[in-house]
């Protein structure tokens, strides 16, 4: 919390109260869950009404000096979100320090509701909302990802038709315990927790991207990302995450796509007999993989009526604990469509349904009624 109280002591200063510019923005989502295939539907998840809250403001001191402040409140209450400081050396270099929202994927830049068409997230930055979370773990990198450390970004631009972005970071890096078989992402982002880091090592990662304008109206983008780190404190249990993205605009009509990748090493224990379903063969192999993609369209019929499909999904294969009820290859697809009513402005109505298959479960219908507004 010292970083934002640097923030809002930079901005109380009178000395700078003339100069700089402040800009306050916000969105508000408020949704509701319903699934008719298994009611009531708490055991699979987070049902019902569900809230969530993105509050920034943001100071320019200078035309290179910059701060961030934001606050999120969702199921696990309030954040922290963002809390870092700006220094924009030339547009191919920009450092950024403080708590933040590491670039990775395409996704992480519109994790916020008013900035996404569904209510819900794609699975492999799904937080919170997919149904069986509990088995499966939440997705790949639950978004919004944030963490403390320093980010290091750019864009060039290579006349008027292609741009070059790229970032790196070290960061605290993910967590989890010393026995873990998997990312604990509670222990990532609680607060009651600390925003330390919990092994004394950073993570670190980067992310490139080509955009090429081919016209006013027709644009594609590709992106990569990497992510590296261990998030045990003993500092022995590594995870290794890779995405790759596309985004391509024809005129109205927006297409999305990405796929991730997890490997994450799990503790075997002194009984991992005991600990796991399957028999280990080869003690090496202590690891998971899990993956997971989204493909989603978008486009305006009307002004004020969107529409929109997403089809998405999960895959872990590996061993698991004696506790968990997948197996050694399990995955899970989703079929969404919805549309987007716009009432006034910044005011927005979402209705979706989904199809959920699971391949160790029942499948699911679920139907998302939300309300947005952003400010």
């Amino acid at each position: 919390m010292r970083s934002i109280g640097l923030i809002l002591a930079l901005i109380a200063s009178p000395a700078l109260a003339q100069d700089i510019e402040r800009n306050f923005a916000g969105s508000a989502q408020l949704d509701y869950l319903l699934v008719p295939t298994e009611f009531p539907a708490a055991q699979l998840g987070f049902d019902g009404f569900t809230t969530e809250l993105s509050i920034k403001l943001a100071v320019d001191f200078t035309d290179r000096l910059s701060a961030s402040v934001k606050i999120c409140y969702g199921c696990h209450g309030f954040e922290t979100d963002m809390a870092h400081v700006d220094l924009r050396v030339a547009d191919e270099l920009n450092v950024r320090v403080g708590r933040m929202n590491p670039s990775f994927g395409e996704f992480g830049l519109r994790h916020d509701p008013a900035n996404h068409r569904a209510s819900s997230k794609p699975l492999p930055y799904d937080m919170g909302r997919m149904l069986r979370k509990n088995e499966w773990n939440e997705g790949i990198l639950p978004s919004p990802y944030v963490d403390n450390g320093v980010e290091i970004s750019g864009t060039h631009f290579f006349g008027e038709t292609v741009q070059i972005d790229y970032a790196a970071f070290i960061m605290s890096g993910l967590k989890g315990s010393n026995d873990g078989t998997d990312l604990d992402f509670t222990q990532s982002r609680s607060g009651s927790l600390y925003y330390v880091d919990n092994n004394s090592e950073p993570a670190f990662g980067g992310r490139a991207v080509v955009t090429v304008n081919l016209s006013d109206s027709v644009s594609a983008t590709l992106g990569g990302s990497g992510m590296y780190g261990h998030y045990d404190p003993t500092a022995k249990l590594a995870y290794f995450i890779l995405g790759a993205d596309l985004f391509l605009r024809f005129d109205q009509l927006t297409i999305r796509g990405e796929y991730l990748i997890r490997r994450t090493d799990m503790a075997l224990g002194d009984r991992p007999d005991l600990k796991f379903r399957y028999a280990f063969t080869d003690p090496k192999k202590n690891f998971f993989v899990k993956d997971g993609f989204y493909v989603e369209a978008e486009y305006p019929i009307l002004p004020s009526f969107e529409v929109l499909a997403r089809f998405d999904g999960l895959r872990r294969f590996g061993n698991v604990p004696s506790t968990s009820r997948l197996r050694s290859e399990s995955a899970v697809l989703r079929t969404t469509v919805g549309v987007n009513f716009v009432i006034y402005q910044g005011l927005r109505i979402k209705l979706s349904g989904e199809f959920w298959d699971f391949s160790d479960f029942e499948d699911e219908l679920a139907v998302h009624l939300g309300v947005v507004a952003s400010f």
